[in-house]
């Protein structure tokens, strides 16, 4: 069997972070894309929002895409390619970015895309996105010389910027529709258009959504799919079952890990584990800082030293992950610093230390309660494991399951919370991914996927701001490295693992991860085989 050249760089990459990886979508030369048919997707949690104009909710980069494109797409090396921008250029001093936008494209609307979509989309997510926050923090001007010119002005480089550009981070938006409401309100149905190739038709919350193709896509004859059906299906046991009677088509994380090996072997099913390089997987236990007990360095590194990361993924995960003990993820190795490792799991040690910090266990051997939350889109395992661990040096907690849009307010709003097992994201830069959850300039109540923890350290601000301006990368590479070591040594987080996505679909749907967002793409790209 031959590789191509993506496959290549994607055994390289993986080979050399250690994640399980699968080579997928191998296509003859010979195949032509053929138009017409129905993709039926699977999908959860139930989307509450589906444009990640102010939110970098999963739900928002995986179905905002097929609706808003951004200006860029990437290819498997992260390499930039047009979108709805055909050409762009930088200034010398990286403070000017000047844009060509395309010719003829219209929104679902029929009003013409501009400059002026832009310059709105660029400050609605400066103001309203959890990661634009950071990315464009130092925007101070998007000029429009003309309706097909956009120039992103900077008061201080932003060596990041050209990445943050695609579909699933930065999806331009119709001015005209969106200034008429709060930059914290997602659209209404009637309100979601873009310029893509797929048009949304009907939304009926818990139960599906309907695209239809957009006969006027400016990339004809894209796209070759007459209509995309994403099915709302809350239990992975009926996803398993849809997709190996090929009910379902294709879904993300679809199955309980403990399922893949099985639907590896279905014949009429491709499982692709790998790695795309705008995802940076990273899951991570934070604190609540607002909780005194968990002021206390010594609970905190009792903590961390009740947990074995490696068992974690070995029993937790059935090994697709790996170890990643780090704010800054394995699967980012420009930046990850290898020095920085996990603490041995010592549960002995563990106990003296929560002795001395004034915890003795109960007569029941209980030491105190703990509310642990986590993530609606990670394995409840993760919480089971952790709580197993936990126990094991008598701290009791009590695990919180709760759908994703009561987690978000329960963690990010009402903060009743005490430990939080999230999926933060690296994407593929650490200035978008891990700043968020970091500096203190991040925390703001009902502002999601962002500082939980309620952490500040000055010290940690003043980095992570130099970081995110530095254009040399040996000098900014070692800013992050001086970073990881004050976050680990102060356990102000315990950095879990770099568990990937795992992608299931029948062998009749081709290309549907051409680029480096991976299935957060738009499917534009998408066909169907008349046969697998």
């Amino acid at each position: 069997m031959s590789i191509n050249r993506r496959q290549f760089h994607q055994l390289l990459l993986l080979g050399g972070a250690g994640l399980a990886f699968g080579i997928p979508q191998l296509t003859d030369a010979a195949d032509v894309p053929v138009s017409g048919g129905t993709l039926n997707w699977a999908y959860y949690p139930d989307p509450t929002a589906l444009i990640a104009i102010n939110t970098s909710s999963g739900t928002g980069q995986a179905i905002g895409p097929k609706v808003n494109e951004g200006l860029l797409d990437f290819d498997y090396d992260l390499n930039p390619t047009p979108l709805l921008a055909t050409s762009w250029s930088a200034s010398a001093d990286g403070l000017r970015y000047t844009f060509a936008l395309r010719k003829g494209v219209k929104w679902h609307d029929g009003k013409d895309f501009t400059s002026e979509d832009v310059r709105f989309t660029i400050f609605r997510l400066k103001e309203a996105h959890p990661r634009g926050r950071i990315t464009y923090q130092n925007v101070t001007a998007v000029e429009t010389p003309d309706p097909l010119t956009a120039v992103i002005v900077l008061s201080k480089p932003a060596p990041y910027l050209i990445s943050a550009l695609g579909s699933s981070e930065s999806p331009i938006v119709p001015k005209h529709v969106y200034e008429a409401f709060k930059p914290t309100e997602q659209p209404t149905l009637a309100q979601t258009i873009g310029t893509g190739p797929f048009i949304l038709k009907e939304w009926v919350p818990g139960s599906h959504l309907i695209f239809d193709r957009n006969p006027d896509y400016w990339d004809a004859p894209k796209p070759y799919l007459d209509r995309i059906v994403l099915r709302v299906i809350l239990d992975p046991a009926a996803r398993a079952a849809a997709l190996e009677t090929g009910e379902i088509d294709i879904g993300a994380n679809p199955v309980p890990l403990s399922d893949i090996e099985r639907l590896k072997a279905n014949t009429n099913l491709v499982v692709d584990t790998t790695t795309y390089a705008y995802s940076g997987p990273q899951q991570q236990l934070f604190f609540n800082y607002e909780n005194e007990i968990l002021t206390k360095k010594d609970v905190r590194l009792a903590i961390a030293h009740a947990i074995d990361l490696q068992k974690l993924v070995d029993i937790a995960l059935f090994g697709y992950g790996q170890v990643s003990p780090s704010p800054i993820s394995t699967a980012l190795p420009k930046w990850y610093d290898p020095s920085v490792k996990a603490r041995e799991p010592d549960p002995k040690l563990a106990n003296k230390l929560l002795d001395d910090a004034g915890y003795p266990r109960g007569a029941n051997g209980t030491r105190f309660k703990l509310r642990l939350a986590y993530n609606s889109f990670l394995q409840p395992s993760y919480a089971d494991f952790i709580k197993q661990s936990l126990a094991t040096v008598g701290i009791d907690a009590e695990i919180l399951k709760l759908d994703l849009a009561t987690f978000l307010k329960t963690v990010y709003t009402d903060r009743a919370w005490d430990l939080v097992i999230e999926s933060l994201s690296n994407t593929f830069d650490p200035t978008l991914g891990v700043q968020r959850a970091y500096w203190s300039k991040n925390f703001k109540i009902g502002l999601v996927f962002s500082n939980a923890s309620h952490y500040a350290n000055s010290e940690v601000d003043a980095l992570l701001e130099a970081a995110a301006t530095e254009p040399d990368e040996a000098k900014r590479r070692q800013i992050w490295y001086k970073f990881q070591h004050i976050i680990h040594d102060d356990v102000v987080s315990v950095d879990l693992v770099a568990a990937g996505t795992q992608i299931v679909a029948n062998k009749r749907v081709k290309n549907f991860a051409p680029g480096a967002q991976g299935i957060n793409n738009s499917f534009g790209q998408i066909w169907l085989s008349p046969s697998a």
